[in-house]
């Protein structure tokens, strides 16, 4: 997942998902949450992460439309991150966002693909 030194920070907005994630980490790797090195917080995943930023490495595991700038803007320099990108039912890809030691973001297509859509708390419960 990562070095010895790294973290892995991730984000759920349904704190029973985040809780049911801790568990199973729990189960499977305590050492991860009791070091520190993995962490788990309720939030947007569309705002990112801040506090813990910036990040060698973003991973997002749905899809965005259009792709959040505040996710690019926690993006170390340089850095990477993957991102599905499309309508939630349309025509998705994966993309390459790599940020240089300048700065400069350049994105490539990796693939199709079809994720659920990176939305709002009350948008996926049904609410808004």
């Amino acid at each position: 997942m990562v070095g010895p030194t790294g973290k892995v920070v991730g984000i759920e907005h349904i704190p029973e998902l985040s809780a049911l994630g801790k568990k199973d980490i729990e189960r499977d790797q305590p050492d991860y949450l009791k070091s520190g090195q993995v962490e788990l917080v309720v939030g947007d995943g569309r705002e990112g992460h801040a506090a813990q930023g910036p990040y060698d490495a973003i991973h997002v595991g749905a899809a965005a439309y259009p792709v959040p700038d505040k996710l690019i803007a926690q993006l170390k320099a340089p850095g990477r991150m993957v991102i599905p990108v499309g309508p939630s039912f349309g025509e998705q890809a994966l993309y390459q966002y790599d940020k240089d030691s300048e700065g400069n973001v350049k994105k490539k297509e990796l693939m199709r693909v079809m994720y659920v859509p990176l939305t709002s708390k009350d948008h996926q419960l049904g609410a808004g």
